[in-house]
C-alpha cells in the first residue's frame, strides 16, 4: 500500500486556517458507513475503488470514501435546520499510484434556504484560499454545473427517459460516448432479455423471479443490494432503452455542449447559443452570472479559470455547482480541492423532502496542497 508522507505541522495549519475562520463546528464522523448508502448516493461507478466490510450482523459496510454523506447524516441525527460542519481526517479508497488512505479537511454547509449563487462563490472563495494557503503558484479554477446538462437536454426537447440516461452518464465520457452513438440504432437495442422481461412484471414478482435466477445459476448477490433494488434498477434500464434515439441534430448540439470549455462567461454565451431558449436553461444560466460576479469580487476573482460542461467527479450526488482548485504540476487528475452543491443528498438520505433546503461543501487535499510534499 502507498502511504501519504508525513505533514509539516505548520503546512497543515495554514490549511486549516480558512476553514477555522468560518466558525464551523468540528466533526468526526465514523470511519464506517452502510455500503447500500454510499453506493446509492455515489454511484456504481466508486464501487471497485471501496474497500468492503462484512459487519458480524450481516451488513456490508465500507471505509468512508469521504466526508459529505457521513457529515450529512450528523447534521440531520441533530434535527437543526442548518449549520457548517468542519472536519479533518483520512478517506479511503483504492488507487494504482496513490495513496489509499488520504487526509482531508473540508466543510459541510447546510441551509433551510440561501441565495445558492451566493453561497457558492463564498465556496468557491473558501476553497481557493484553502488551496492558496498550501504554497502553490501554478493553480486554477475549474467550474460546472451537475444541473446544467439535464436543464439544456431538456431545451433540447428529448424524452425524459433518454435525458435521464445521458445525465446519468456525463461523468462517464467512454459510456456517454457510447450512448450518443446509439442514434439511428433500433430502440431497445442491447438492454437484453431479462430487463424485458422484468419491466412487464409487477415489483414483488420481479424481485422473486430474479431470486429464483440467482438460485438456479447457483449465485450469491454481494455488494449490499437486495433482489428488489436490482430488479428496479434493471427495470429503469430496459424503460431507458425504450426511448427513442435522438435525432442527429440532438446529438450534434449534446456533442457541442460536452466539447465547451472556455472562460466561464465565454463558456456560458456559447452554451446559450446552442439550444432554443427555455427557462429552466435559461434560469441556470442567469444564475452563473451572479455566481460569477461574487467569485470575481472575492480573492478567487484572480484565479485564471475555465468553465467545463462536463465536469467530471467521482461522486453522483452533485445536482449544481462543481468546483476544482488544479495544479498545472499536478494535472486536471489530481485536483488540490473539490466541491460543489448537493441540495437533493439530505433528502435521499432522510427519505424525506429538503424543503428547498441548501446543502454544499467542498474539501482539500493536504498531500496535494502542500507546495513541500506534493509532486
Amino acid at each position: 500500500m502507498i502511504q501519504e508522507p508525513p505533514f509539516p505541522a505548520d503546512g497543515l495549519e495554514a490549511l486549516r486556517a480558512p476553514f477555522r475562520e468560518t466558525g464551523a463546528i468540528w466533526v468526526q464522523p465514523s470511519v464506517l458507513q452502510p455500503l447500500s448508502m454510499v453506493l446509492d448516493l455515489a454511484g456504481e461507478a466508486l464501487r471497485s475503488r471501496l474497500f468492503v466490510l462484512q459487519a458480524a450482523a450481516g451488513e456490508e459496510v465500507c471505509l468512508r470514501p469521504d466526508f459529505t454523506a457521513p457529515v450529512a447524516r450528523l447534521h440531520l441525527a441533530s434535527g437543526a435546520t442548518g449549520g457548517d460542519y468542519a472536519y479533518e481526517g483520512l478517506v479511503f479508497r483504492a488507487s494504482d499510484d496513490e495513496a489509499e488512505e488520504v487526509l482531508q479537511i473540508g466543510i459541510e454547509r447546510f441551509a433551510a434556504a440561501s441565495d445558492r449563487p451566493a453561497a457558492d462563490a463564498d465556496l468557491v472563495n473558501l476553497l481557493w484560499r484553502a488551496a492558496r494557503a498550501g504554497g502553490r503558484d501554478d493553480l486554477s479554477l475549474r467550474l460546472g454545473d451537475a444541473g446544467l446538462f439535464p436543464a439544456f437536454l431538456d431545451a433540447l426537447g428529448l424524452h425524459p427517459d433518454q435525458a435521464s440516461r445521458l445525465t446519468r452518464r456525463v461523468g462517464r465520457p467512454s459510456r456517454l460516448a457510447a450512448e450518443l452513438e446509439r442514434n439511428g440504432q433500433a430502440s431497445g437495442a442491447g438492454e437484453g432479455v431479462l430487463a424485458g422481461r422484468l419491466a412487464a412484471l409487477p415489483p414483488e414478482e420481479a424481485s422473486a423471479l430474479l431470486e429464483e435466477v440467482w438460485t438456479l445459476a447457483g449465485i450469491t448477490p454481494v455488494g449490499g443490494r437486495t433482489a428488489g433494488e436490482i430488479a428496479a434498477r434493471l427495470v429503469t434500464r430496459s424503460e431507458a432503452s425504450r426511448a427513442p434515439a435522438l435525432s442527429p441534430g440532438q446529438v450534434d448540439a449534446v456533442r457541442a455542449y460536452l466539447s465547451v470549455s472556455e472562460a466561464p462567461r465565454a463558456a456560458l454565451a456559447q452554451i446559450a447559443g446552442l439550444a432554443p431558449a427555455a427557462p429552466a436553461l435559461e434560469a441556470r444560466l442567469s444564475e452563473w452570472e451572479r455566481r460569477l460576479d461574487g467569485i470575481e469580487a472575492a480573492s478567487a476573482g484572480a484565479a485564471p479559470a475555465v468553465f467545463d460542461a462536463a465536469p467530471r467527479g467521482d461522486f453522483a450526488y452533485y445536482d449544481g455547482l462543481v468546483v476544482e482548485v488544479v495544479s498545472e504540476a499536478l494535472g486536471p487528475a489530481r485536483p488540490v480541492a473539490a466541491g460543489g452543491r448537493y441540495d437533493s443528498l439530505p433528502a435521499r438520505l432522510s427519505g424525506g423532502s429538503n424543503g428547498g433546503g441548501s446543502a454544499l461543501g467542498g474539501m482539500i487535499r493536504p498531500g496535494r496542497a502542500l507546495v513541500e510534499v506534493g509532486q
